[in-house]
């Protein structure tokens, strides 16, 4: 069974690994996220724990940012065995509830223009495409802006 937990300093040993190997080759660093982490009055993270798993209970993980005017998702990530099983809406879910608690009326991510499952979920939610951002990615990949209002 999977739970969504404030995303904690003891989690970073879990979500490292899995950050290196769904992000490479630019991956955040522990740094990143501490300061992520350390701005709790606009940040709000979240990890997805299942304590079944031997190999630690970290399966995913997300963040939200919360501006003046918008709110933007900082990351969703979700362990490679647990992707197209409806954890990155669950995810997604709680980062737009969280929006919402805190009354933005306007929420902004960026998403590979080559991450097709990314972009059908973000639909789903009522995403629409506002930018692009050209050879944001490595490699030279755009990344489209999406937004939900």
């Amino acid at each position: 069974m999977v739970t969504l937990e404030r995303f904690r300093w003891w989690h970073l040993d879990e979500v490292l690994p899995l950050e290196r190997a769904l992000f490479a080759p630019e991956p955040w660093t522990a740094h990143h996220f501490w300061s992520e982490l350390g701005q709790v009055d606009t940040r709000h993270y979240v990890v997805a724990v299942d304590d079944t798993r031997a190999d630690g209970g970290v399966v995913g993980y997300a963040g939200l940012c919360d501006y003046p005017d918008e709110a933007f998702v900082q990351t969703i990530a979700v362990a490679p065995d647990r992707q197209g099983h409806g954890l990155g809406a669950v995810l997604l879910e709680e980062l737009l509830a969280e929006a919402a608690r805190r009354r933005q009326r306007r929420v902004l991510l960026e998403v590979r223009a080559d991450n097709a499952p990314a972009q059908r979920l973000y639909a789903r939610y009522g995403f629409t495409r506002s930018g692009v951002r050209r050879g944001y990615y490595p490699g030279g990949v755009d990344a489209w802006v999406l937004e939900r209002t």
